[in-house]
């Protein structure tokens, strides 16, 4: 909670960087509620692909594996687990499934981060319960040796922590002076220095990344794995994470290296999924409906390439046609000629 006390204390200045991140969030988040409204059942195939991708990704960062054979049985069937790696994959699963289900309905609180823990981390004797010994983060070097990399809050320490930090996250997602995008990588760089768990902390951070953003509105996890992205940028987040750790306890940590790493995977996701969405092609109805539904709502005269924007997926020629269907049918008019062009609905 180190990072969200600089937020509230006002203490972080915003580089550039991560201001053009937010910026192309900000412009893909439009995007996703046009795909999402376009065809729905069309992205079926995307949220089922999303799921194992975060299961199989999440636990094999941990160095959690099963035969791929199993991985359909495992993340999609109700199947008798072979061993320790396979009731985790399922667990996490299971975690993913609440997330997904309940969305911004389920709380960030201190329940659902041990409940989180304990769905993910299966039939653990500790699953769901803090850790009862201190929890170093290790570094083993190629040749040999070892060294603390960084010393987590002591375990009598932990409770108290996690229940600040879902406090001060209640508090400044609520609280516009900061981007609420910057407040969530800030409550998983948090989370992950407490390190309130003695294994799976990685798993649940995911998890709470997925959580948080669905929070505020960004549900591009639904489609897109962002474990998987996380984990083809893996050497990046060991990187990110070390550098915006340190001098943490003491409040005087560097948290934009993390913070950026988390926004460009965001970033990333949003990229996928407007490739992906782009690519399930509509019937030529559905493709009508959504750009007369755009018209309908507009109170003012647009320009073809307006509609082209606000309609991914629908072709020029298409709407062009429509366009002078509409015009012929009394339900549009025109001023001005080629790409200058400006139409206007009449509204009944």
């Amino acid at each position: 909670m180190k990072t969200l006390e600089q937020i509230r204390d006002h203490r972080l200045q915003i580089p550039m960087s991560a201001s053009w991140y937010l910026s192309d969030i900000g412009k893909a988040q439009g995007l996703q509620e046009l795909f999402t409204r376009q065809s729905p059942q069309k992205l079926k195939v995307l949220r089922e692909h999303a799921v194992a991708q975060s299961v199989v990704s999440s636990n094999r960062i941990e160095g959690v594996t099963i035969d791929d054979s199993r991985i359909g049985t495992v993340v999609f069937g109700h199947p008798s687990l072979r061993d320790r790696d396979e009731i985790e994959v399922a667990g996490y699963r299971d975690a993913l499934n609440l997330i997904h289900t309940q969305g911004a309905a389920l709380p960030v609180n201190e329940e659902t981060i041990l409940n989180l823990h304990k769905l993910s981390r299966g039939e653990s004797w500790d699953a769901g319960q803090y850790k009862d010994k201190p929890v170093d983060i290790i570094e083993k070097f190629a040749g040999g040796g070892e060294r603390v990399r960084f010393r987590s809050v002591l375990p009598k320490e932990t409770p108290e922590f996690t229940c600040k930090l879902v406090t001060l996250w209640q508090d400044q997602s609520r609280d516009h002076d900061i981007s609420p995008l910057i407040v969530m990588a800030a409550f998983n760089l948090d989370f992950l220095c407490i390190h309130p768990f003695r294994d799976g902390n990685g798993r649940v951070s995911r998890l709470l990344l997925l959580l948080t953003a669905y929070h505020l509105g960004v549900e591009v996890g639904r489609y897109v794995s962002l474990e998987r992205i996380i984990e083809e940028n893996k050497a990046r987040y060991y990187e990110t994470l070390q550098l915006s750790s340190k001098g943490w306890h003491e409040g005087k940590h560097d948290p934009w290296p993390y913070i950026g790493y988390l926004l460009y995977i965001i970033k990333k996701a949003y990229d996928e999924f407007e490739e992906r969405a782009g690519q399930i092609a509509a019937p030529r109805g559905e493709k009508s409906e959504m750009v007369l539904n755009w018209i309908r709502a507009r109170q003012e005269p647009f320009r073809l390439v307006d509609v082209e924007s606000a309609c991914p997926g629908v072709g020029r020629d298409w709407i062009r046609t429509l366009l002078f269907e509409l015009k012929k049918k009394g339900r549009l008019t025109c001023s001005g000629k080629g790409r200058a062009a400006r139409w206007n609905y009449e509204k009944e």
